[in-house]
């Protein structure tokens, strides 16, 4: 029997169906002609979504192509029953929204697939703001209700073995793409579901890029390439969203083929060009709130692993301690991130999360193990004109005291703003020569003699 034999011309009101099964409503009601009444957009969109409901039992079995000619096939009969003329246009948008809802992520699939957009943030069902090119602009994207974006969160985490409801109303999660995922429900938020996505770009930068951008100079790009090839120990430290993780993700290109590389993350991000690349990844606790897997759980089994660089995509805890015994046990050339203002603050942070490992460290003692593991600072910052560049590039060149000794190499000296409003400034080193200089010399890596001014 064929698909539209089955879906008869019956399309009364909206099935329970909807919601046990699943599907979404649409987030715009226009009012299209009908020849004997006028049929509302959601309304149109309900019946498809009930005869697709009805034909498949709720499971689209075919790959995309064929699903969406499923779903126009009963597009087609809902209309044709009801008497419906659309114009080509509006036909068009109505059976791509509809698509976009019962396959995709719903109305911020259009933002999705934008590729200038960086970040979309919904706070709750009517205002969806986005981050494009450093700016957050509110859109005039949005959902139908709570419970339509409640449905748009369960598709983004039911693959992932994740959930999300009152007992447990925040999850991290990640799109297909990589793009990263918090999403936060009442009775936490009291503004319904908040949707927190930042995009993950397809295509992946290299250092030549950040150099394009303004993000760094040429010669903190070589500097950059020198200290991770000599196997300097790495701390990128920054605010939320200055881009850390993209400098981290640049910074592993440089590390030579055939080393055994563990990458360890909450989600998945980093993209390493290298072949020998082991990734691992945190895992929740279940339902039971059992069987969680920290990083830190991670970082201390990839020690067992043979790494010879140990790359965690940000520390935040007591994991922090345990990267630091690596980076002083033989795991040079290791690479992590911090929340952080100055490289300063990064020092005070790492010893701050270091005490939440539960050991009672005197204070020198952290200290001599951060001045001992780690070799550079380089400081990530997002100006407020948006623009993101690397600050400050700052060796740890020992204790003075009990205080560790920090020394900028190259660091970002503002001077003033253009007549766009977009920051004017210099990418600068100091003057000053860091004193790991020798290591370059033992790995035949040689600088410009005036690479630092």
């Amino acid at each position: 029997m064929s698909l539209l034999k089955r879906i008869g011309a019956d399309t009364t009101a909206t099935s329970p169906l909807d919601k046990k099964k699943g599907a979404s409503t649409s987030t715009t009601e226009s009012r299209p002609s009908s020849g004997r009444q006028e049929v509302s957009y959601r309304d149109i969109k309900d019946r498809v979504q009930e005869k697709l409901l009805e034909t498949t039992d709720g499971n689209l079995k075919g790959n995309d192509s064929q699903n969406r000619r499923q779903i126009e096939e009963i597009f087609n009969a809902v209309l044709d029953s009801e008497q419906i003329v659309l114009g080509r246009s509006e036909r068009a948008q109505m059976i791509q929204s509809i698509v976009n809802d019962m396959l995709g992520f719903g109305p911020i699939e259009v933002l999705l697939s934008n590729p200038d957009i960086s970040e979309i943030m919904v706070n709750g069902p009517k205002q969806i703001y986005i981050e494009q090119k450093g700016r957050l602009t509110l859109t005039d994207v949005q959902f139908h209700d709570d419970e339509h974006v409640l449905r748009i969160i369960e598709r983004i985490v039911a693959p992932l073995g994740r959930r999300i409801d009152e007992s447990s109303p925040m999850v991290d999660a990640r799109l297909p793409d990589g793009s990263r995922v918090n999403a936060v429900i009442r009775p936490i938020s009291l503004v319904g579901p908040v949707i927190t996505i930042r995009k993950f770009k397809e295509e992946t930068l290299t250092i030549k890029d950040l150099v394009r951008f303004g993000s760094i100079s040429d010669q903190m790009a070589d500097f950059l390439d020198a200290c991770v090839r000599s196997r300097l120990n790495i701390v990128v430290s920054g605010g939320t969203g200055s881009g850390k993780t993209t400098l981290l993700n640049v910074l592993s290109n440089f590390i030579p083929e055939g080393e055994r590389l563990i990458t360890v993350e909450n989600a998945a991000e980093l993209q390493l060009v290298q072949e020998h690349v082991v990734r691992l990844e945190s895992r929740p606790p279940n339902v039971e709130g059992k069987g969680e897997i920290s990083i830190r759980d991670l970082v201390i089994n990839c020690l067992r692993m043979r790494p010879e660089r140990i790359i965690v995509g940000e520390c935040r805890g007591g994991e922090t301690l345990d990267m630091l015994q690596a980076m002083n046990t033989g795991h040079d050339g290791s690479m992590t991130t911090v929340h952080a203002n100055t490289p300063k603050d990064a020092v005070t942070r790492i010893e701050t999360m270091c005490m939440m490992a539960g050991m009672d460290l005197p204070q020198r003692a952290i200290r001599e193990q951060i001045v001992s593991a780690v070799n550079l600072f380089v400081q990530q910052s997002r100006l407020t004109d948006g623009s993101r560049k690397a600050t400050a590039i700052t060796e740890v060149q020992g204790m003075e005291g009990d205080v560790p000794l920090l020394q900028d190499i190259f660091v970002f000296e503002q001077t003033g703003l253009n007549e766009k409003g977009r920051i004017v400034g210099n990418l600068r080193p100091t003057g000053a020569r860091p004193r790991f200089l020798e290591r370059f010399e033992r790995e035949n890596i040689y600088l410009p003699p005036n690479i630092f001014g």
